[in-house]
């Protein structure tokens, strides 16, 4: 009876570490932005004044298509 106990300990310790691992691993891993931070430079506005996402990149509202339709100026 110990030994079952400590086996089910063993398998649910692995579990929480595997699934804390991924949970880190999938707060890390980056992907490229797909944005250009021009306008957020030269107004210092956040990027979600442009983008539908507010973290940038994607579909442009519309202040987010005349900056592009103009040549990001």
């Amino acid at each position: 009876m110990k030994t079952q106990m400590k086996n089910a300990f063993v398998v649910a310790g692995g579990i929480m570490a595997a699934g804390l691992i991924a949970a880190t691993m999938s707060m890390t891993v980056s992907r490229p932005a797909n944005a250009t931070p021009a306008f957020s430079q030269q107004t210092g506005k956040p990027c979600g004044v442009c983008h539908q996402n507010p973290a940038g990149g994607g579909a442009l509202k519309p202040a987010g298509q005349k900056f592009k339709d103009n040549g990001n100026k």
